[in-house]
């Protein structure tokens, strides 16, 4: 039991927004520890190891706040009617906006991120970043239906040993033009820490800003140049993948891609690509010099750079410029390689167009960056020392959880006009026809944990969400893109509201949607929300078919992760899915002959998604084939190779993309959702 808090460390805590408690449920609150409370502040720069501390730094807060004339970020929702800032009678206003234009007053502003200038009678001044945003993010125009993929699963008879971006491209051209498809959704294709070996979890990044050329597919790199020796390996690595059994090695992958590309990052561009790289390099200015030095530094020093010589683990020290110099090579070759990865990210999204997608390629956005990694390198002011995001305890795990990612500074992204989350969103909208958020609540609050302790003592820290979604409007508007958020588990009270409101799509997965308030029966298809993403499953869920056969629970017990006995969890998972498929016949998705049939209970499974008001219908593309293992199992680590399994059929037998757009089973789903296909909003 957490003692009382001090009322005055209490009302300190509040002007910084940093939580003294939590609800895991409605009807119960948990305090915060004063240890996590007094941590998280630190992070924070404010000192509240004292009594005398608490004291002076509240003092200091208050008078902060009471003198301030502005906070450091403004929005204004247009369309919503004049600017109000409360400010004295008399003050003058000027605003410099985002093009480089004067104007007096805030009147008419046209959307952007401006900067605004305050100056009262009583000689006060301040300036704020004004982020005038459209009041909704696009949605679709139409309802669609299409493909969730976890990209290295998807081997073609051309990748090396693990899905590329030219498998990308194929599958989104296949889609839209064969199997009416209105978009691909894949994982996270960020920039990994590279390492040995590397963290194969795409949620665990080296940056955000930049994605992996891991995902490259060098042929297609007009400098590239096959050599024998080199189509031999990627042969082996590809073979031993979809012929022998064996799981994805992304570090064999991207060792052999990285020596190819060597020699075509060597060769001269032609003269329209050269001008293409060099506008990329212009436009990403500072952040692609810093990532791509961290990445030569790396190659030296190792992948950690809190053990780098110290004077180096300053972005901005004279010795890191000095290095940057000596390693020009180094930093013009992982250059050259982010823009060769924007490139075909980008021909991809163009494919999907083309092939008559509304949407395109739905893109992941991870919720943080290895604290080891690019990002937490050149950002360091950004993040806050010593603390780790996570989630607290809950009827799911009573430990909490501890993700290992340092979050983001709430005061730092406020006085810096948010501009490191503006300038992310922008470089993924460039090629993204929508965004997935991962842990989308964490625009509102996230749980800090500070490091060496455990989950259970940590404590929430809010967030400017108002000022991140108006930056999410107004890139995704910019962009044309639409903007999914992974909405599941526990959520604060109001913040799904706000996310409609604002016009950001949930998330809603068919075994999760049961009539909590009311009986705890499977939810109708009706009264399912309309502005959402609907699937079946996700990579963190079992397969349809593993969850139909009851075979995800005796993995589990394999491994040893159930926490009651093996027949009791037999017992309710068979209940559970026997409920779903009763409603399943009840509604005339499923002939009750056909009860059995794995192949026709997931068409039916997909033809109730198809039913939901859901504006997006998402096919987990190892459904399809009747693949029964999960991408990723939450809970372990080194018992279940998370992150390197290849889509594989019923029998656990490797499916390229070529056989999957030649199977039958797999043209009979798309038929069905082909048939069934939703109508127009």
């Amino acid at each position: 039991m957490n003692e009382a808090l001090d009322p005055g460390l209490c009302r300190l805590a509040e002007l910084h927004g940093v939580a003294t408690s939590y609800s895991p449920a409605p009807d119960r609150t948990v305090a915060a520890s004063a240890g996590a409370v007094t941590a998280a502040l630190g992070a924070l720069g404010v000192d509240a190891s004292s009594p005398d501390a608490v004291r002076t730094a509240l003092a200091d807060r208050e008078r902060e706040l009471a003198e301030r004339l502005l906070p450091p970020t403004v929005v204004h929702w247009a369309g919503t009617g004049e600017i109000a800032l409360g400010l004295p009678a008399g003050t003058r206003l000027e605003v410099r906006t985002e093009d480089g234009e004067t104007r007096d007053g805030v009147a008419g502003l046209p959307l952007g991120v401006h900067l605004l200038t305050a100056a009262a009678p009583d000689g006060r001044t301040a300036r704020a970043h004004l982020v005038v945003a459209p009041d909704r993010l696009p949605t679709p125009a139409t309802r669609s239906y299409g493909i969730l993929v976890q990209l290295y699963s998807l081997l073609s008879r051309r990748s090396w040993g693990m899905g590329d971006l030219g498998d990308l491209a194929e599958l989104a051209d296949w889609a839209g033009r064969t199997a009416g498809a209105g978009f691909v959704q894949v994982n996270p294709l960020h920039a990994a820490v590279p390492g040995a070996p590397t963290d194969p979890s795409p949620y665990r990044p080296s940056s955000r800003r930049f994605p992996d050329p891991v995902h490259l597919r060098p042929e297609a790199v007009p400098e590239y140049t096959a050599a024998p020796a080199v189509t031999d390996r990627a042969e082996g690595l590809r073979s031993a993948v979809l012929d022998q059994g064996a799981l994805i090695d992304r570090d064999a992958v991207w060792e052999l891609k990285r020596d190819a590309l060597e020699e075509a990052a060597a060769a001269p561009l032609a003269p329209a690509r050269q001008a293409a790289y060099d506008a990329f390099r212009a436009a990403e200015g500072q952040a692609l010099e810093d990532h791509a030095t961290w990445y030569a530094l790396a190659e030296r020093h190792g992948s950690d750079w809190h053990r780098w010589p110290p004077a180096l683990r300053d972005p901005r020290s004279p010795e890191t410029a000095r290095a940057r110099a000596e390693l020009a090579g180094r930093v013009a070759f992982h250059s050259r390689l982010a823009w060769l990865t924007v490139t075909q990210l980008t021909d991809a999204q163009r494919a999907a167009r083309e092939a008559g997608m509304p949407v395109g390629i739905v893109h992941d956005l991870a919720v943080g960056v290895h604290p080891a990694g690019a990002d937490a390198w050149a950002q360091q002011d950004y993040f806050a020392a010593g603390m780790s995001v996570g989630a607290p305890p809950d009827a799911f795990n009573a430990r909490g959880q501890d993700w290992g990612l340092p979050p983001w500074r709430p005061d730092r992204l406020a006085a810096g006009g948010h501009a490191p989350f503006r300038e992310l969103l922008r470089a993924l909208f460039r090629y993204a026809g929508a965004l997935r958020i991962d842990h989308v609540m964490g625009l509102f609050r996230l749980w800090w944990v500070p490091q060496g302790s455990p989950p259970t003592e940590g404590t929430y820290v809010r967030y400017d969400a108002e000022a991140m979604l108006a930056l999410l409007a107004l890139e995704a508007t910019r962009a044309g893109a639409v903007v999914i958020g992974e909405d599941l588990g526990t959520v604060e009270p109001g913040v799904r509201e706000t996310l409609e409101r604002r016009g950001v799509l949930g998330t809603s997965v068919l075994w999760f949607e049961r009539d909590w308030d009311g009986d705890g029966r499977p939810l109708p298809p009706a009264r399912w929300r309309a502005d959402c993403l609907a699937t079946a499953t996700t990579h963190d869920l079992p397969p349809t078919a593993a969850r139909l056969t009851g075979e995800h629970v005796e993995l589990r017990d394999r491994l040893g992760l159930l926490t009651r006995p093996l027949a009791e969890e037999r017992a309710e998972a068979a209940a559970d899915t026997a409920e779903w498929l009763a409603l399943l016949t009840r509604l005339g998705l499923l002939a009750a002959a056909d009860t059995g049939d794995e192949e026709a209970e997931i068409r039916a499974v997909h033809r109730f998604l198809l039913r939901t008001p859901a504006r997006m219908i998402g096919v987990w593309l190892p459904d399809t084939v009747g693949d029964r293992r999960p991408q990723n199992l939450p809970g372990t680590w080194d018992q279940y190779p998370n992150w390197r399994l290849p889509i594989a059929d019923a029998k656990g037998r490797p499916v390229t993309l070529e056989e999957l757009t030649a199977s039958e089973r797999v043209r009979a789903l798309f038929r069905t959702l082909h048939t069934d296909r939703p109508s127009a909003v």
